[in-house]
């Protein structure tokens, strides 16, 4: 899992304080899962960078020359400037389970979108449980055999390093069948055995003219 050093101070936790930090341009945090929860600021300009993209960090925190490793767990955005104004952090230990959202990296364009299916994702991202040296940085499915009408589920992909929280028959990813679509070639051999197999039956008898 990427990690991410992130400078901070302790800070005080009253409203007036929280006001006067925001204004330096720091936003006011919280740390909590261990033996205390411990309040701190940092730069927003630091916590941009880390909120700001779809990577999932495993965090180094320094508050006032004490470390602590945490992940990300809540942001509060302002409603009508979307800058931050709190964010809450989860303290992590090597020994214990962690649950976080791990983003998903599709590989590949699926055969079926080839050939005329329109992709369907159900799932950027998958919650996600275990040590923090067991999370990957993001979850990787090739996705270029996908057939028009087929779909990926949870149970495909499990990983005896991390457990899924979704059950096994949750769906990932899928190619719709799209007006105009080329049939696969496994459909196509289908279609075609079935035409043959109609040409066998006998033909229904013609209706007798109108008089």
């Amino acid at each position: 899992m990427k990690t991410f050093a992130l400078g901070a101070s302790v800070r005080e936790t009253n409203k007036i304080a929280n006001r006067a930090l925001r204004n330096q341009g720091k936003v006011p945090c919280v740390l909590y899962g261990g033996e205390k929860q411990v309040y701190f600021s940092a730069t927003e300009n630091d916590l941009n960078k880390l909120v700001n993209t779809p990577d999932v960090y495993l965090l180094n925190i320094d508050i006032d020359g004490e470390s602590f490793q945490a992940i990300l767990q809540d942001i509060q955005f302002h409603p009508l400037t979307d800058r931050i104004i709190h964010i809450d952090f989860l303290q992590v230990f090597d020994d214990k389970e962690v649950t976080v959202n791990i983003p998903v990296n599709f590989i590949g364009t699926p055969i079926g979108v080839r050939n005329g299916g329109n992709l369907l994702v159900r799932k950027r991202a998958i919650r996600t449980r275990a040590i923090p040296a067991n999370l990957p940085d993001a979850i990787d499915i090739n996705i270029e055999e996908l057939q028009i009408g087929k779909f990926l589920y949870i149970g495909d992909i499990r990983d005896e390093r991390y457990t899924f929280l979704a059950g096994d028959k949750s769906v990932i990813v899928g190619v719709k069948t799209a007006r105009g679509a080329i049939e696969d070639e496994e459909e196509e051999e289908g279609t075609e055995e079935g035409a043959a197999e109609g040409e066998d039956a006998p033909a229904a008898p013609a209706e007798p003219a109108a008089e």
